[in-house]
C-alpha cells in the first residue's frame, strides 16, 4: 500500500476540529469531525482517533471488526461523560470512519457524515452512508442530493460520537483489488466537491500525496467553509 494524508482548517474556521489517524503498522486509517463549544470539537474527535487506536493496538490481532466497535464505543462513553461533566465541553461530539485494510480486505466502522469511497477503474463507489437529516431527507424523497448540498440543515447529524450514553455503528466489509485506491475525508471535502470530481481527481494524480493535494486544493478552491481531511491509499500489491 502507499498512502498520503492531510487535514487543513479551511478558510472560514478558526480552528481545526478534525483529526486524522495514519498507522501504518496497524494498518489503520481514521478521520474524525469533531464538533461543539470551545475546543471542544477537537478534543472530541482526537478521543475518537485515539481510542479506536487504543483497541485496535491491543489483544488478538484477528479480533478486527470487535476491536473498530469496541474503539467507537469507547470514544463515544469518553465524549459523552466529558460533555455530561465537563462544562468546557458541554455538547461536543464526532464523528468517525475508520478503516482497517490488510490482506486486499477492508473493515470500517462509521459513525456521522465523514465518508469512505473506493475508487476502482473510473468508478468512484460510496462505502458510507451519512447519517444526517438531509440524507433522510433524500431516502423519504423529499429532496434531490442537489438540493442537500444548499439545505439550510445539512450540517445536522442524526447520529454522531458523544451525543448520547450509547451509539449504532455501521460496521462495512470490503474486499479489495489491485489499484483500487481507498479515500476518507471529512465532510469538508464532499461536502463541496462532487463525487466524480473527486473520483477525477485521483485518477489525474500520480499518487497519493498528489491526489491529496488536488483534493485539498479544489475543496479550497470552492469555499474552504469546514475544516477539510482526506486520507488516500492506493492498493499496489
Amino acid at each position: 500500500m502507499r498512502w498520503s494524508q492531510a487535514t487543513e482548517v479551511g478558510l472560514v474556521r478558526k480552528r481545526n476540529e478534525d483529526s486524522i489517524c495514519v498507522i501504518p503498522d496497524l494498518a489503520l486509517f481514521a478521520v474524525a469531525d469533531g464538533m461543539g463549544g470551545h475546543l471542544a470539537g477537537e478534543v472530541a474527535s482526537r478521543i475518537a482517533v485515539e481510542s479506536v487506536a487504543d483497541q485496535i493496538r491491543s489483544g488478538d490481532a484477528e479480533q478486527i471488526e470487535s476491536k473498530l466497535l469496541d474503539g467507537a464505543r469507547a470514544a463515544n462513553s469518553k465524549v459523552f461523560n466529558a460533555s455530561s461533566n465537563d462544562s468546557s465541553c458541554r455538547g461536543m461530539g464526532t464523528t468517525l470512519t475508520a478503516a482497517v485494510i490488510r490482506d486486499r480486505e477492508m473493515i470500517l466502522a462509521h459513525v456521522g457524515d465523514s465518508r469512505a469511497y473506493i475508487i476502482r477503474g473510473e468508478k468512484i463507489y460510496p462505502l458510507t452512508q451519512d447519517h444526517s437529516l438531509v440524507q433522510e431527507l433524500i431516502r423519504q424523497g423529499g429532496i434531490t442530493k442537489e438540493q442537500a448540498r444548499d439545505h439550510p440543515h445539512r450540517n445536522v447529524l442524526t447520529r454522531a460520537l458523544g451525543t448520547g450514553p450509547a451509539v449504532e455503528v455501521d460496521l462495512i466489509r470490503v474486499r479489495l483489488e489491485k489499484d483500487d485506491v481507498v479515500l476518507l475525508c471529512s465532510d469538508g471535502l464532499c461536502g463541496l466537491v462532487e463525487d466524480d470530481e473527486i473520483m477525477r481527481l485521483v485518477r489525474l494524480a500520480p499518487g497519493p500525496e498528489e491526489a491529496v493535494e488536488s483534493l485539498v486544493s479544489e475543496a479550497l478552491l470552492r469555499g474552504g467553509n469546514d475544516n477539510i481531511s482526506v486520507i488516500v491509499v492506493e492498493i499496489d500489491d
